[in-house]
């Protein structure tokens, strides 16, 4: 199994530093860079990669260490990752003695507690190398990584994993022991098809953790099982569920705004953030750990940078009310759209803000280009994390159409919908968008509706 190692110091790993910890490996090995620098490997004398350090990362985010790894640690600190391949034996001693030198050094701790700081021998590497990041399976169709970290995130390592599996043209299967949960982020990477989370529990052998199917290694691959009638059939596993008043509150919404040079990104969310839990994002970030302080202008320049490919970026909320947001950013004919999905955690006792959504809607449509919205409410955990298991339905609660939208399909068409709520008028009433309230989150036949709404706004399109 892959070994994951984190170093946690309050000092920069320079370049001094991340020698020392590099000669945990000896004399005999080399080192190679990857990923335009931001990843060193250490390598066998034959070139095979053995383990993988990622360039260090200052976390300026409250909140980071305790959500992913459980550990309370003040910030600022330096969080670097040291991976090492399941199929190397002595890898993992290595990724901590790495690990355990960084500590020496330069104080701080590491993640989990590192075994020493010796020189290890670990010989000849077995696994391939195609020059993607550590994984430890390759085959022709995909690349198997098994971790085991009490919260998968999306991290850098991640990103460049997704990234090296697509453009070889295979896909990411993720192999887990049960107890290991998802990050949001992580999880709505996994829903992507071909990728897949596999799930091995003890007893049953291998499942999907986010659709229960059993799953078998064939033809290098997980693939689902087909059981005694030829269908695929779901893990018992997968329906050991506990009954929780957790829940989350997931709102998902676009915005565009004009091309214009004065254009800032971001305040759209930050305005969403304010309405629903009283204060601004905490920070913002390329992966996990989201390391930089919340600052719309500086996303902004990042996207302008990246112009005109997308820009993916994440965002997370302060520790007391947990709170996690992706935004893609893409140049479209139109502006620059933003696509948003922001998710807040409430446990027992908690209630959602839902008398927020239609005042934010009307907010969102005035000042912000807001296109669609959809917010809905799901029984989940609070923490924002997915287990694997099967997972209750997510209700709507409202359904947002921009006034752009409503004009295409035709006022009279989008307001008369057959559904038993009608809309409500928002922004000028020459040019309005429509608010359809749909429920309060408790009565699944909510999502029904939300269908029939779809399909009546559909058939308005011209063309459709």
């Amino acid at each position: 199994m892959t070994k994951d190692v984190i170093a946690l110091t309050p000092t920069m790993p320079d370049a001094w530093a991340l020698l020392a910890g590099l000669y945990a490996a000896g004399p005999q090995a080399d080192v190679t860079a990857g990923s335009g620098g931001a990843v060193l490997r250490l390598c066998a004398p034959d070139g095979r990669p053995l383990v993988s350090v990622e360039a260090p990362l200052l976390v300026q985010v409250p909140g980071e260490a305790e959500r992913l790894l459980g550990r309370d640690v003040p910030v600022p600190y330096w969080w670097t990752e040291v991976r090492a391949s399941g199929a190397v034996p002595g890898a993992e001693r290595l990724a901590e003695s790495v690990c355990g030198r960084l500590a020496l050094l330069l104080g701080g701790s590491t993640w989990p507690k590192a075994a020493g700081t010796e020189v290890v021998d670990v010989g000849a590497a077995v696994a391939p190398d195609d020059g993607q990041p550590v994984v430890d399976v390759l085959t022709d169709t995909t690349s198997v990584v098994l971790a085991d970290r009490p919260v998968l995130a999306l991290t850098t390592w991640l990103s460049d994993v997704l990234r090296g599996t697509s453009e070889s043209g295979r896909a990411l299967q993720i192999v887990t022991p049960p107890h290991v949960r998802l990050s949001a982020p992580a999880r709505a990477t996994l829903l992507q098809v071909p990728h897949r989370w596999v799930v091995q529990d003890p007893a049953q052998g291998y499942y999907d953790g986010l659709s229960g199917a059993v799953l078998r290694w064939r033809d290098g691959t997980f693939a689902p099982a087909p059981g005694a009638d030829g269908t695929a059939s779901v893990a018992e596993a997968f329906g050991r569920t506990s009954p929780s008043d957790d829940r989350q509150l997931v709102v998902a919404f676009r915005t565009t705004l004009p091309a214009h040079e004065d254009t800032v990104l971001g305040e759209a969310l930050e305005t969403a953030w304010h309405a629903l839990t009283g204060s601004a994002p905490a920070g913002w970030g390329t992966a996990e750990p989201v390391n930089l302080p919340w600052s719309p202008r500086r996303l902004t320049d990042l996207a302008r940078d990246r112009a005109p490919e997308p820009t993916h970026l994440l965002v997370t909320g302060h520790p007391g009310r947990p709170a996690l947001a992706w935004i893609r950013v893409t140049r479209t004919t139109a502006g620059v759209e933003q696509d948003m999905t922001l998710t807040l955690g409430y446990g027992q006792g908690e209630e959602p803000p839902l008398e927020a959504i239609t005042p934010l809607a009307g907010t969102l449509v005035a000042e912000h280009g807001l296109t669609t919205m959809l917010a809905s409410l799901r029984r989940a955990p609070r923490d924002l994390t997915t287990a694997p298991v099967l997972q209750a339905p997510t209700v709507p609660v409202a359904f947002t159409l921009g006034a752009r939208d409503v004009r295409g399909i035709g006022l009279t068409h989008a307001r008369r919908p057959p559904v038993a709520v009608r809309p409500v008028a928002l922004g000028p009433a020459s040019e309005p968008a429509l608010h359809y309230p749909l429920g309060d989150g408790t009565d699944a036949g909510a999502l029904g509706e939300l269908h029939r709404l779809a399909a009546h706004l559909r058939a308005g399109v011209p063309g459709a």
